[in-house]
């Protein structure tokens, strides 16, 4: 760019496609190397902390204000910076808005878009439609612990939550394990669940047998991987999708990005304990009261919970970074089962985003936006 004027690369939904953001196999590629620069601390996100999610605008159960958004579920704005160092070298934020209302005017739940920054001067370099990119990465963080733990001749893949999120993820960890043929799905609705099927059958032709369950317990067992992700319920733990640990096939590896419960003795002295940013849980420990699993649902949460009850020493949860960087064991036993969680965080989207754009300016992808030629205010 040539200061002082500024312009910047808008990307549409379209060109995101063209520029590669629905490649699984290199997000999750990119995710990998992202994990091991957070277990270096190449990065920052919000808070005082650097390790906070976002920050996030909720709103009330009842106004006295018409025109004011009243609560409901997932409903809310979000805003989600975060710096990454090393490779990636880039600033940004998402800007997230959800409302499960949207569906009924032919829109997704979540609306997200994604601002990649100059990390010198804050001038806009980018501006991108992120829900692929979000659906893209929220896939690929499982994906790596499916390529450093799943079997490798692993065939069974449990789906909890057909959503469209679990329809990408089971395209990527179809290409992350190639022997992977068949799966089992759980789901609310057989609505969903066709969708699902129909989507697999035509973008990930090498799962061959499908298994609709009426149980958790019947898509848990027997798969030798799991991906948890469904709507994140309201009320507690109590109504958190729960696990039981016979239900787990020995060696299988259960990914859970969204709401999922265990038992606590097998947590602590049983299974692999695995996160994919400690600093991320121990920030969300900061900011909710104690016990966070019970507003936040993701099981790292509820780890967290166990080392302030003093049930699990903090030694007994694994970051991914440092297992891929090699500073703790990763799979330690053929029959070691591992519950690894997925929180999320805005560094992903940045580190994708930026594989994306340089994609796109290699392609000759986009429009290049002016933002002006001189400040006026200077």
């Amino acid at each position: 760019m040539s200061y002082p004027k500024v312009e910047f690369r808008f990307l549409s939904e379209e060109d995101m496609i063209a520029a590669g953001v629905q490649d699984g196999a290199q997000c999750t590629e990119c995710m990998e190397d992202l994990l091991k620069l957070l277990d270096d601390g190449r990065f920052r996100m919000a808070g005082e902390n650097g390790n906070s999610h976002g920050a996030m605008v909720s709103f009330p159960e009842t106004s006295e204000f018409p025109e004011m958004p009243v609560d409901g579920p997932d409903r809310r704005f979000m805003a989600m910076p975060a710096y990454v160092g090393g490779s990636v070298d880039m600033a940004g934020v998402k800007w997230y808005g959800s409302n499960v209302e949207n569906r009924k005017k032919g829109l997704p739940r979540s609306i997200l878009t994604l601002m990649l920054n100059d990390k010198e001067t804050g001038a806009p370099l980018a501006l991108m439609s992120a829900n692929l990119l979000s659906a893209a990465r929220t896939a690929a963080i499982p994906a790596v612990g499916v390529k450093n733990f799943a079997k490798e001749d692993a065939k069974v893949l449990g789906i909890v939550g057909p959503g469209f999120i679990n329809t990408v993820t089971a395209q990527t960890f179809g290409q992350i394990r190639p022997s992977l043929d068949t799966i089992k799905i759980k789901g609310r609705g057989r609505a969903s669940i066709d969708r699902f099927i129909a989507n697999i059958k035509e973008n990930a032709p090498q799962f061959k047998n499908f298994i609709i369950c009426d149980t958790l317990e019947e898509c848990i067992r027997d798969s030798d991987v799991v991906n948890v992700a469904t709507s994140s319920p309201v009320g507690g733990s109590s109504n958190y999708p729960f696990i039981e640990e016979e239900w787990i096939k020995p060696g299988a590896v259960i990914c859970v990005p969204g709401a999922g419960n265990f038992d606590e003795d097998f947590l602590a002295n049983r299974a692999k304990l695995v996160v994919d940013n400690i600093k991320l849980y121990e920030a969300w420990a900061e900011e909710y009261p104690y016990p966070t699993f019970e507003t936040i649902p993701i099981p790292g949460c509820k780890f967290m919970d166990m080392y302030h009850d003093g049930l699990l020493t903090k030694d007994k949860i694994y970051d991914i970074g440092a297992i891929l960087n090699g500073k703790v064991p990763g799979r330690e036993s053929p029959e070691q089962k591992v519950i690894y969680s997925v929180g999320g965080m805005p560094v992903e989207d940045v580190a994708w985003g930026k594989q994306i754009l340089k994609n796109a300016e290699e392609r000759g992808i986009g429009q290049m936006l002016k933002f002006w030629d001189t400040p006026k205010l200077f």
